[in-house]
């Protein structure tokens, strides 16, 4: 049995709810959809997350720089379609500056189904002047006070040759321009970078800032649970096997340490770095996930999941609905529990205890939201692929409580809030009826059940199994 111990009347601690602060998606062109946008919508008003980071704002396909007869046509209609829509919802984007519009250059290499040019400029003071330009029409129709509270992150993932044809020091120099052209609009708004892959170049990106009095006001970076263990196309499984529990974690302390009093923003992380990977759809993303944000709060000031949905194309556009596509809402828009463990995280309060307890899978917090007078005890089953894990019995003693007057639990697991399941179950088919849409939403809902417990002396004691790989919230409301 796992064991775990909480005093309310002991020490909280303030609980930010830093993974809400961004979420990931695919192409910029993909926010013109009405799919796109409904299920942002979405995810915006049920998960809480208030800025969307996406590639390739600066791509011909976006037209936001073209050359007609040899001449710079500049066009932000697209962007500002983008912009008008996240700010008509509430929400804000975290601009990633990237990639290099064919007019500027250097060099014809390409990344993706829609071919983003991932050359350094051949020329950096005209890169410098479309990213000015940008910005301060930007700045004129929104207003500065609005793109203040914008974020301004320089290119992806400079450190992959996947990403990148330059050197470092061409990046610095990518940088160093992007910087000033941000800067001269306005000084206060945020630009960083080094916008890395796998947690690299910091140290490099702050002593190059640092000694050439170009300004940096956050450290951006991503990382994934399958960095250190081979690059795509690698199996996922054994990556993940080679990796240890908590990884994430030590990573993020890392880059704290590096960043100095500097915010830091991971812009992209995951389950894993494969776009079409089944763990990312099983209740085993859910149960990572959780665990990873829940070990990583103090950690980072944004903590940007890749991505909110699987409308998305960076190899192709899959139709099938469930293809193991990064997104937390499949192409239909059915949440995945992925989804579902966002939900419930969203829920928590804003103050988290100490417990007392360890066990080699399971995890416990307990969560305090005091203007509903209400406890949350969460909970995971969580191993990586091929690691020893089994169905536990747990046992959580809460001491110093009110008198409870309603407790349940929502699961996440096989046969809870898991409509791959339930897809499954149909036969896969590889196309959607309505009715079909609808029944797998159904069985993506989270459900409320009743709970074993004790209650004495102001002390409550409960029970709850869990499957391996499974989330679990207990809601205790008092009086």
């Amino acid at each position: 049995m796992a064991q775990f111990n909480c005093d309310l009347n002991g020490a909280q601690t303030a609980f930010p709810h830093y993974w809400e602060h961004t979420i990931g998606s695919g192409h910029a062109t993909l926010a013109l959809r009405a799919d796109y946008q409904k299920q942002l919508t979405r995810c915006h008003n049920e998960l809480g997350f208030m800025h969307v980071r996406f590639h390739g704002i600066l791509s011909d396909d976006m037209g936001t720089l073209v050359d007609e007869m040899d001449q710079a046509v500049y066009s932000f209609f697209n962007a500002d379609q983008i912009c008008d829509f996240l700010l008509s919802i509430g929400m804000n984007p975290f601009i990633e500056f990237s990639f290099m519009p064919l007019m500027l250059s250097s060099g014809d290499t390409i990344v993706f189904h829609y071919k983003g040019n991932i050359t350094p400029p051949r020329d950096y003071a005209a890169w410098e002047t479309l990213i000015n330009k940008l910005v301060e029409h930007w700045k004129e129709r929104y207003g500065v006070e609005k793109i203040r509270e914008w974020f301004f992150e320089i290119w992806n993932e400079p450190n992959l040759s996947a990403f990148w044809t330059g050197t470092q020091q061409d990046y610095f120099s990518l940088y160093q321009h992007s910087a000033r052209a941000i800067k001269n609009v306005d000084a206060q708004l945020k630009v960083g970078g080094p916008a890395t892959a796998e947690n690299a170049w910091i140290n490099e990106f702050i002593y190059f800032c640092n000694h050439n009095n170009v300004p940096y006001d956050f450290i951006s970076t991503h990382h994934y649970p399958t960095d250190a263990f081979g690059k795509p196309g690698d199996d996922t499984i054994a990556q993940l096997a080679a990796s240890k529990r908590s990884v994430l974690r030590d990573q993020a302390a890392a880059t704290r340490e590096k960043a100095g009093d500097k915010p830091v923003y991971y812009t992209e992380w995951s389950t894993s770095s494969n776009p079409f990977d089944e763990l990312h759809d099983l209740p085993y993303a859910a149960a990572y996930i959780t665990k990873t944000i829940m070990e990583a709060r103090g950690l980072a000031q944004g903590y940007s999941y890749w991505t909110f949905s699987d409308i998305f194309e960076e190899n192709y556009f899959s139709s099938m609905p469930f293809h193991g596509g990064f997104g937390l809402l499949t192409i239909y828009g059915i949440p995945k529990p992925s989804y579902r463990a966002y939900e419930l995280l969203h829920r928590l309060g804003e103050n988290i205890f100490s417990v007392e307890g360890n066990h080699p899978t399971v995890d416990a917090w307990v969560i305090n939201k005091k203007e509903k007078n209400t406890y949350h005890i969460l909970l995971t089953n969580s191993a990586l692929p091929t690691h020893a894990i089994k169905k536990e019995l747990i046992s959580v003693q809460l001491n110093n409580i009110k008198s409870v007057i309603n407790i349940f639990v929502e699961k996440i697991d096989d046969t809870h809030a898991n409509a791959t399941a339930a897809w499954v179950a149909m036969g896969k088919p590889q196309t959607l009826k309505p009715g079909e849409v609808q029944q797998l939403e159904s069985a993506s809902a989270l459900i409320k059940e009743q709970i074993l417990y004790t209650f004495e002396n102001g002390n409550i004691i409960l029970q709850i199994e869990l499957q391996p790989q499974a989330t679990a919230l207990v809601t205790i409301e008092t009086i």
